[in-house]
């Protein structure tokens, strides 16, 4: 009878000798890991693109290793009910860029992750570098929108005629169309056009300058009508013929600005861009979407220097709540705290959930004064929510550090570093408590996600 077996052993022995052959010669990350993340199997390929991730380098369980990064990973799988199935397809993860103690050159800014549930107890998990994908994708995106503001029925637009300084220079039918200003809004810049905190001087300035420079500006966001109402518009700038120099090097350049609204189309694309850009658990902006626009305001900010600070916050004692109320006490904690930053920053702000219990906000245009003024707002507004809950929250406070941007931290990792330690200082001290950076806090590279 064992005779029989053999032949069947060694059948099996040579599918999964196969089947190994196939995950290391697969020329995509290939990860097999039980329903908690703990890996049982997986590919160079995998272990190459994650080693930079790892916790002293230890590749022992998938979640722990991309808890930085894509923290919601680990919920939604806990959380997908089916037996089997696709729990997310193509999901792309920033990694923390600029983190030159860890990400050197050449090593991936974007991942694609997609999770498999195969049966109860495993997942499999296909990685890739899409980092040059990433980035074919966005300049397609923008020429594709510029063709699309052209060639889109021109009776959906309001044409705003501009002045070099970014001012209405004078009214027409189309703008009361779409916006329902009248006359009064010549002569006002042409961020009458925003709703409150929408946007600042300084990124007006920015929208002209890169209009001039490569031809056009195109942003989307909320915009306003005159009876306070918002849309969501798209606007794209360029620059007319220059009427003549005014100073050597200078010219009276003007401007025509086509705003039209986009609502119904955002609204069809809005769900596919909230996966994307958006954390599962809270709503707000995921890393992604902060390195994103991070990246574009320093960018901003090199041509043009201005205060920019950050913000980090962090819930107190959420283990502590998760060990007495359960996970699910946790999760609407970070929605609630989301949900105050949402409520307290500007449009213009970036406010985002780095991972864990761990959020950022970017201020543009804001030193540091006025940041202090508005994080100890969202502590002050949620220790009083605390000690008076309501019963449908559940009562907790916030450390916030902050910090500006100088030239010894001109950097998004300096910055994040200082607000990080900033941060920590203030739970030192306590918790409860909102402190800003000073040269006294000992400089590393921030870990969001470090025990404190």
């Amino acid at each position: 009878m064992s005779n029989d077996l053999d032949p069947e052993r060694a059948g099996i022995a040579a599918e999964h000798e196969a089947l190994m052959q196939f995950m290391y010669l697969s020329p995509v990350g290939l990860v097999q890991a039980d329903m908690t993340g703990n890996i049982a199997m997986i590919n160079p390929i995998s272990a190459q693109l994650l080693m930079p991730l790892a916790p002293q380098a230890c590749l022992n369980n998938l979640f722990d290793v991309l808890a930085d990064v894509a923290p919601e990973l680990r919920h939604m799988c806990t959380s997908f009910a089916a037996d089997s199935g696709m729990i997310c397809e193509g999901r792309q993860i920033v990694l923390h860029q600029g983190s030159h103690a860890r990400i050197q050159r050449g090593t991936p800014e974007v991942l694609s992750i997609s999770l498999l549930k195969l049966d109860a107890a495993r997942l499999m998990a296909v990685i890739s570098d899409v980092t040059e994908q990433v980035r074919r994708e966005r300049q397609l995106k923008q020429a594709d929108a510029w063709l699309n503001a052209i060639l889109t029925n021109i009776t959906d637009y309001a044409v705003v005629s501009l002045d070099r300084d970014g001012h209405v220079s004078a009214w027409n039918d189309t703008i009361g169309r779409v916006t329902r200003f009248g006359a009064e809004v010549v002569g006002q810049p042409y961020s009458v056009f925003f709703p409150e905190g929408g946007t600042t001087d300084a990124r007006q300035v920015d929208c002209l300058r890169e209009a001039l420079a490569n031809g056009w500006n195109l942003e989307e966001g909320p915009r306003l009508r005159a009876d306070g109402s918002q849309f969501w518009g798209s606007a794209m700038i360029s620059p007319l013929p220059d009427n003549g120099a005014l100073h050597e090097g200078e010219t009276d350049s003007t401007y025509c600005m086509i705003l039209r609204d986009i609502s119904d189309k955002h609204a069809e694309g809005a769900t596919a861009h909230s996966a994307t850009f958006s954390d599962a658990l809270t709503g707000v902006s995921n890393r992604r979407a902060f390195f994103d626009a991070a990246s574009k305001e320093l960018g901003r900010r090199r041509q043009s220097p201005r205060a920019t600070s950050l913000v980090v916050f962090d819930a107190d004692h959420l283990k502590d709540i998760n060990q007495r109320l359960g996970a699910a006490a946790g999760d609407q904690v970070l929605r609630q705290l989301a949900a105050r930053l949402r409520a307290t920053f500007r449009d213009v702000d970036v406010v985002a959930r780095m991972g864990g219990n761990q959020f950022a906000v970017l201020l543009p245009s804001t030193d540091l004064a006025g940041a202090l003024i508005v994080a100890e707002r969202v502590r002050a507004q949620i220790a009083a929510q605390a000690a008076a809950p309501d019963g449908s929250d559940i009562p907790f406070t916030v450390s916030a550090g902050v910090a500006e941007m100088d030239d010894d931290a001109n950097e998004l990792t300096a910055l994040m570093a200082r607000a990080d330690q900033a941060m920590r200082r203030a739970k030192q001290q306590g918790r409860n408590q909102v402190a800003n950076w000073t040269p006294a806090d000992h400089f590393q590279m921030p870990d969001l996600l470090a025990p404190l």
